[in-house]
Order: structure tokens, then C-alpha cells, then sequence
């Protein structure tokens, strides 16, 4: 862990519902995340799943938030997107599924209460099916090595070093 990395609070928050097809990205990443490395007491990784507001204790005290999603780009099925700053608030206008009001609201609330993270990322996929239905489709599932390296990128990018396990 360099000096500077010592000054930051990381959540990593997979959100997602996985009785929603490829509304599930976030999530098993984040669990995937979990099972496969080591993260340094600064950093917390977890499975946000739909719980919206019910996540805000999890702000408080955080300067950097990663925010795994799938996440509606207009773009081919699979299309992996880093997201940051001003462009979250813009992306989180065209839901693809209900928790992402949730996770609008959660950003708000929490800027209200003056905890927002000073950097946050998204990094997102675009889905190719969000009906009920358990299990991603093809074009998600060939994403999920990517998205945990974009995780992993942008931890490494802020100074921290992660082992696998």
C-alpha cells in the first residue's frame, strides 16, 4: 500500500438482482471479487444486491466508491463501460432495473448528508436480457473476467494492491 493509498476508504458495491438475468453482473463479480482475492483493510467489497438506501451506512467515512452494474449504454449486449463523475447521475437516469432508483436516491441521500465519495466509478455492462429469469446471457457471462480486471485497474490506479487468494 504506497502513502497516499493509506489516506482512502474504498467500497467496491456489486449491485444487481439475480433473478434478473443480466441484472446480475454486478453482483457476482462482487462475489467473485470476494472469493478470489485479498484486499487490504482499507477496502471493502460487497454485494449491494437491491438494497438501495438500506446501503447508506456503507457511504459514511468512504473517499472512493466503485459501483459494478449492469447498466443501460445504448451499446451492444456485453459492452463493458467505466463511468465517472458527472456521467454517474447521467447513466443512472435510464434505469435497467428498479434498484438502480434505489442506487440514484442512495448517491443523493448521501450527498445530502455530506458523505458522498470524492471519486466514484461505475464500472458497468450493458445487458442483453433483464426478464426474470436466473443466469446471464453469453454476451454478459464473456464479461465477467473484464469487468473484475477494470476492478482491479482502478483499485491499482488509486495506490492499493490486491493479492489473489
Amino acid at each position: 500500500m504506497t502513502a497516499s493509498s493509506q489516506n482512502i476508504s474504498v467500497l467496491v458495491l456489486g449491485i444487481g438482482n439475480l433473478v434478473m438475468g443480466d441484472d446480475a453482473a454486478g453482483v457476482l463479480v462482487a462475489q467473485r471479487l470476494q472469493r478470489e482475492y485479498y484486499f487490504p483493510d482499507n477496502v471493502e467489497v460487497i454485494d449491494g444486491g437491491t438494497l438501495g438506501l438500506d446501503l447508506l451506512p456503507k457511504l459514511e467515512n468512504i473517499t472512493n466508491l466503485i459501483i459494478i452494474d449492469a447498466v443501460e449504454t445504448g451499446q451492444k449486449a456485453g459492452t463493458c463501460v467505466r463511468l465517472c463523475g458527472e456521467e454517474l447521475p447521467i447513466a443512472l437516469e435510464t434505469k435497467v432495473s428498479p434498484h438502480q432508483m434505489g442506487l440514484k436516491d442512495l448517491l443523493a441521500v448521501s450527498g445530502l448528508m455530506g458523505h458522498l465519495p470524492k471519486e466514484m466509478v461505475l464500472i458497468g455492462v450493458q445487458p442483453g436480457s433483464i426478464e426474470m429469469e436466473v443466469g446471464l446471457t453469453v454476451d454478459v457471462e464473456a464479461q465477467l473476467e473484464i469487468l473484475v480486471f477494470k476492478v482491479l485497474s482502478e483499485l491499482d490506479s488509486w495506490g492499493i494492491a490486491v493479492t489473489p487468494n
